[in-house]
């Protein structure tokens, strides 16, 4: 047998309600294991100061934004306030490629056109054990007035209506478990045989090969 090949990696994209913790536990996932890579975006905003090209965006004019979109270049695109963000599907065909399984933390409406465009990508929700705690949280951080705290609990109860469209709801209670929780669902998502259909047709083919030099030597 060849020595076995790296497995692609998987398109992993993460989405909850503010307040859920998103940016942490990616931030401490990355940081304990070497096998994931952040999805970069591209946008039309200018770069802010100590930002750097590929890696917390990839700077565009309006023009060459448009662009990717008529070339469909964009996994997923939306403007926010005077911007247009998009998520570049050869940035993250690259990472997949070389083996790493890329994190796109993005919201609902783009997580399933995403998933539309990638159907095997895994869908995973990040929620605090509670409503009260994730009030809470939002609470916890002091930056917010009340106003702002209150718009973000409706948005999470709009939210929580497409939470039964994903893959995988994940609980934030204990951030150390929570992001082993993550790895270790995601390890499991490998062994998926819809994501092992390079290795079940090598070990057919090396079966047939086995058995039909076992016939061989028997005649012999």
């Amino acid at each position: 047998m060849t020595d076995q090949k790296k497995d692609r990696g998987l398109l992993v994209i993460l989405s909850g309600f503010s307040g859920a913790g998103k940016g942490t536990v990616i931030r401490e996932l990355m940081n304990r294991y070497d096998q994931y890579a952040l999805s970069v975006s591209a946008t039309t905003r200018k770069p802010r100061p100590g930002e750097k090209e590929g890696v917390n965006y990839f700077f565009k004019t309006e023009e060459e934004f448009n662009a990717m979109v008529e070339r469909g270049e964009l996994l997923e695109h939306a403007r926010y306030v005077d911007h247009a963000y998009g998520t570049p599907a050869a940035y993250v065909d690259e990472q997949l490629s070389a083996g790493k399984d890329v994190i796109l933390e993005i919201e609902i409406q783009g997580a399933l056109r995403v998933k539309e465009k990638r159907p095997d990508a895994v869908l995973i929700f990040l929620t605090p054990p509670s409503a009260e705690e994730l009030k809470r949280r939002l609470t916890g951080r002091g930056t917010e007035t009340e106003e702002v705290i209150s718009a973000r609990m409706k948005r999470a109860a709009e939210e929580a209506r497409g939470m039964d469209r994903y893959d995988y709801i994940l609980v934030n209670d204990d951030l150390d478990t929570c992001v082993e929780d993550l790895h270790q669902l995601i390890r499991s998502q490998h062994c998926l045989s819809s994501h092992r259909k390079e290795l079940i047709h090598e070990i057919r083919q090396e079966l047939v090969s086995l058995n039909e030099a076992l016939a061989t030597d028997k005649e012999n």
